[in-house]
């Protein structure tokens, strides 16, 4: 067991018991950046469906008479299993069998769960020691108030799986019999959680909690979220980026039947400070409001509207505190023009990121220098289920209900915009079909608030796949040139690495190979553009590991090297005699899991001569990633029929969830690397649903991804966004093997790679 203070309130500890009407309700939040200053609304006790009699021991936990475990997860969930892993650390702490475990999605309340931020690979990291002290606490108020009840020492009072058990007067008692008295107990303000050799339910893989209701189709998401009297919301947009409206005709659409409005909201008043994660490429709105989405589809069509194209726009942005300026120009923008602008941006004198010795003599004396460039489209996110909320708006309140990744952020922009107390905002979490950092921009939230505000009723807006390819929010374009100087004996001496995009460049300065290298260089630049670019599955580090290990590749086969015995030496030097002092990685655990998935993959051993392999590795949110892929020729084409993949993470919550994070990780690489791209032509997108936006396939998922975890007990350090960047540079490198040539311009499966490589 290890020491671990909580974080207790005493004055939250009491307003909260006095909601439960004198029951057994404990509210306490263990995160010390929460302040406990609210009481819960009583109407979100209703919608967790919580029995009277039950007892809340703390923020998280629910004990029932009859010893069922109610835990409630934080944090919204998308389909990285939080359902299932936050709740097993709560388990485990607090000593119960997991197969009287109920798990509840909890509702967004900050002062209660802490941030409830599903993003960036931290749900299991942020909540790694808050979940474990609230979980270890009210096993010892257990404890305690056995030890009072049964008038023994408490040290003497043991747990084994809901049991509270007192071996000297042989006594026993259930979870549930002890969790009123409980209830009564004071917080402990020191508490003992345990030792990774302690773990029983964390490191055991479990299934998700979700899954029989996910497979029998039962009501989970927000597109299946109901009320009575509810009505439904389409937008018209734009039919491009950089176009608003100018005026419109609603007299057809409302001859249509079941129409009941057709009205233009705007989405932040002008003027007004934009925050992180609000965007507003279109601000004012057309919406059609009717009682069934058929009905609001059809009228959508008899819309007769004008638009024009928007000016530049200047305004300074609130980036969580930190103010930034930005410009969003004018103009109808296309992918032809975008790539000719990177190319000339490219040969400009750029920002410099990191220097490290003198790269520019290094260059200037090298015997031989290669350099190559890279590029990259836009991506759509492209969620199974499109963008919709829920909202009920009147001049005392609002109940909204979809599926968000960020709910505290869009708490505070629907303040504003509502112009309510945030006690007066309630927002339910629904599970996500799908985010990977797009619903972590929730104007769609905003958009169904505005709207039921104006059209006076509960409404849901519903976007259809169409509304979101053509006007969601994507990965940007990127590029970057990599340079490469060595000498007469073919040793590195110098690296360069140059990146741009649109609107923002990609370049990680601080990370591999910066730090194993005398003299390097990075430098960046970047387009501004009115086209919408948000997180996109590891941001930035998608495009760079693609990037980055498709060079060092090529790299290593120019000094004559294994591709992963160079970058073994090259993580040696970084560890044994670094250059600089900021390189965010650490060479120990980035050595260890490409040393895992060599051995793991019998690399250069016989026996795999059938397959063309490539190999990549990368750091990112904190994790580190490596894969070889297995490719083969297949009806002609390109195929990954195998793949081999090691993880550094940290302790493994749930290994059964961890493997399938990977798997589909690498199954969304693979698609995204040969087909994934959005093009532009005046504005417009291209794309607009599958039919024209190539996504893999199921018959083209590779028939065998075997997976490792580099064994540690280091606290857990992410695992949904870091196995997706290197599966392209993987990919790459095998494909260079299977077709003998390099591909360099992303997606490698389409005739845009042919268009710009010539």
């Amino acid at each position: 067991m290890n020491n671990c203070q909580t974080t207790y309130n005493r004055r939250s500890f009491l307003k909260a018991s006095l909601l439960s009407g004198g029951g057994m309700m404990l509210s306490i939040s263990w995160l010390s950046s929460v302040k406990a200053t609210d009481i819960p609304a009583a109407n979100k006790m209703q919608a967790l469906n919580l029995p009277p009699q039950w007892a809340q021991l703390n923020g998280y936990i629910q004990i029932t008479p009859d010893n069922v475990i109610k835990l409630m997860c934080p944090n919204p969930e998308f389909g990285q299993n939080v359902m299932t892993s936050l709740p097993m650390m709560l388990a485990e702490e607090l000593d119960v069998n997991w197969a009287d475990v109920v798990v509840e999605m909890a509702p967004h309340d900050n002062t209660k769960f802490g941030s409830q931020f599903t993003g960036g690979s931290q749900s299991v990291r942020a909540y790694w020691k808050p979940l474990r002290t609230a979980g270890a606490a009210a096993r010892q108020m257990l404890r305690e108030a056995a030890a009072q009840t049964w008038n023994v020492p408490v040290e003497e009072v043991t747990t084994k799986t809901g049991m509270i058990i007192h071996e000297k007067t042989m006594r026993t008692a259930k979870y549930g019999e002890m969790a009123s008295k409980a209830a009564g107990i004071p917080v402990p303000k020191d508490v003992k959680v345990k030792t990774p050799k302690e773990f029983s339910i964390v490191r055991s893989p479990q299934k998700n909690v979700e899954g029989l209701k996910i497979v029998t189709g039962k009501p989970l998401f927000g597109l299946d979220f109901r009320q009575e009297g509810m009505l439904i919301a389409m937008i018209q947009h734009p039919p491009a980026f950089g176009m608003k409206l100018k005026s419109f005709d609603a007299s057809q659409a409302l001859k249509m039947p079941g129409i009941n409005d057709v009205f233009s909201i705007t989405l932040f008043e002008e003027g007004s400070e934009r925050g992180a994660f609000e965007t507003r490429s279109f601000n004012e709105l057309l919406v059609v409001v009717g009682k069934t989405t058929w009905e609001v589809m059809n009228a959508r069509k008899k819309l007769k509207a004008q638009w024009e194209t928007t000016p530049e726009i200047k305004e300074t942005m609130n980036a969580f505190g930190r103010k930034v300026e930005e410009i969003t120009p004018a103009g109808l923008e296309s992918t032809t023009a975008h790539l000719d602008k990177m190319k000339e941006w490219a040969q400009k004198p750029a920002t410099e990121l990191r220097k490290d010795g003198d790269p520019e003599t290094a260059f200037k004396n090298a015997a031989q220098v290669i350099e190559r460039t890279y590029t990259a489209p836009f991506l759509a996110h492209n969620c199974m289920e499109p963008m919709n909320f829920f909202a009920h708006v009147t001049d005392e309140k609002a109940l909204l209900a979809g599926p968000l990744q960020a709910p505290g952020i869009a708490e505070q922009t629907l303040a504003k915009r509502l112009d309510l107390p945030a006690e007066k905002i309630e927002i339910q979490m629904t599970r996500m079909g799908g985010g990977f950092g797009r619903r972590a921009y929730s104007h769609y939230l905003v958009e169904a608030a505005l709207i039921s505000k104006k059209a006076k009723a509960p409404i849901k807006l519903v976007y259809s796949r169409e509304d979101d390819m053509t006007y969601g929010i994507y990965r940007p374009m990127y590029t970057a040139t990599y340079r490469a100087a060595l000498d007469a004996n073919k040793n590195l001496v110098a690296f360069h690495v140059k990146g741009g995009g649109v609107p923002e460049h990609p370049i990680h300065a601080n990370r591999f190979p910066a730090g194993a290298v005398d003299n390097y260089l990075a430098e960046g630049w970047q387009i501004p553009s009115n086209i919408t670019i948000g997180a996109f599955r590891a941001p930035r580090s998608n495009f760079n590991a693609a990037a980055e290990q498709s060079f060092l590749d090529e790299l290593a086969e120019a000094m004559g090297k294994d591709p992963i015995e160079f970058r073994l030496e090259l993580l040696k030097r970084a560890k044994e005699n670094p250059v600089g002092k900021n390189n965010d990685y650490d060479p120990d655990p980035y050595a260890g899991v490409l040393t895992l998935v060599r051995d793991k993959s019998d690399w250069n051993k016989p026996g795999h001569e059938k397959y063309s392999r490539g190999v990549a590795a990368y750091f990112c949110h904190n994790s580190y990633a490596a894969h070889v892929v297995d490719m083969v020729t297949r009806d002609g084409q390109p195929y990954v029929e195998r793949v081999f993949s090691a993880m550094d993470c940290g302790i493994v919550i749930n290994p059964e969830s961890a493997k399938n994070m990977v798997q589909g990780a690498v199954v969304d690489g693979i698609g995204n690397a040969f087909y994934g791209a959005l093009t532009h032509k005046n504005g417009a997108a291209e794309q607009s649903n599958f039919h024209n936006y190539r996504i893999i396939r199921h018959n083209e998922a590779p028939k065998q991804i075997e997976v490792y975890f580099v064994e540690n007990d280091i606290d857990p350090t992410g695992l949904g966004e870091p196995p997706f960047p290197p599966v392209f540079g993987a990919v790459a490198n095998a494909l260079y093997k299977n077709k003998g040539k390099r591909f360099y311009n992303q997606p490698f499966g389409s005739e845009l790679e042919k268009k710009i490589s010539g």
